[in-house]
């Protein structure tokens, strides 16, 4: 999941990439208890498609449990035994980049387009939807390596692109809920970094067509942080955490918007709630990335300092 396009400094960049981190690795795909006749695709559509057994497992052990250790084992699994999943490609690059390693963020961001393209043939719907993903990291690689100077304009004609083909897949099946996932997330990071668009439109595609709920509910509260609403923002951070009680990474987002909202109310007794959820998300560090855990500590330091 702020800074705005026309930044002078790094933090566009990161920002940017970390949305397509966001986007690319939480906004789809966890077996939620959604009955389907085909393995691997939680989505509650008439036609279920088979994403594969192995990038399942990786999706629910990251996403509903925050288990990346457990994730990356299976996603190996899941490059050799699904190499036609275009899913499988976009989370590798997604772990390369928690991990700080843009050589790989950039040969999966290329390989989830390049199999996003092949699959258009059989599978318009999904083909076209991960072409659009592949752009879109592939625009998060440039501003990686180039910075917002010389990066924003090569990354902005990326971002045509992705439009151009989330509209294709649109016009298949436009309440398809993973392509509302997906094509909420990212209406979501440009109205919440642009100041001519409309996040509550965003967040409607969202609730109206969008799914699995948590996700749902997880985008929700990170927009509503950034647009520094944080009554609406803990709301949705509460629902999520209603399904996903045991992700680390859920506490550590309700951490944040408690912290900010008692900056925002000068209550420390919220601050003190907000350590306890950062703490709590610490309990579970050995299963997250080493920088996301550094970041937690970081945070969590700055709140206890708040409260002398």
């Amino acid at each position: 999941m702020t800074g705005k396009f026309s930044a002078s400094s790094t933090t566009t960049s990161k920002k940017i990439v970390n949305f397509a981190k966001a986007v690319f690795t939480t906004l789809i795909v966890l077996n939620l208890g959604i009955n389907s006749s085909i393995a691997g695709d939680p989505f509650p559509r008439s036609q279920p498609r088979d994403i594969g057994e192995n990038t399942e497992a990786a999706f629910k052990a990251v996403f509903k449990e925050g288990n990346y250790q457990a994730g990356q084992k299976y996603l190996q699994q899941a490059i050799s035994a699904e190499p036609n999943e275009p899913l499988a490609y976009a989370m590798q690059a997604s772990l390369a980049y928690t991990n700080e390693d843009t050589a790989t963020l950039e040969s999966y961001s290329t390989k989830t387009l390049d199999t996003a393209k092949k699959l258009i043939s059989s599978d318009p719907l999904r083909g076209n939807l991960y072409a659009a993903v592949g752009h879109f990291l592939e625009g998060a690689v440039i501003l990686t390596r180039e910075g917002t100077v010389s990066g924003v304009p090569k990354a902005l004609s990326r971002l045509r692109e992705v439009y151009k083909h989330l509209d294709k897949a649109e016009a298949i099946s436009p309440k398809d809920p993973e392509l509302n996932l997906i094509k909420g997330y990212m209406d979501l990071f440009l109205a919440v970094n642009l100041p001519f668009a409309n996040p509550q439109q965003a967040i409607q595609r969202l609730e109206e067509n969008a799914a699995p709920e948590y996700l749902v509910d997880r985008g929700i509260a990170i927009a509503y942080r950034d647009l520094k609403n944080y009554p609406k923002a803990l709301e949705y951070a509460n629902r999520a955490l209603k399904t996903t009680s045991d992700n680390p990474e859920i506490y550590y987002l309700k951490a944040q918007i408690l912290r900010e909202q008692a900056k925002k109310q000068k209550n420390p007794q919220m601050i003190q709630q907000a350590i306890a959820n950062f703490d709590q998300a610490l309990e579970k560090k050995s299963q997250l990335p080493a920088g996301v855990v550094k970041q937690i500590e970081s945070e969590r330091r700055n709140a206890a300092q708040s409260l002398k």
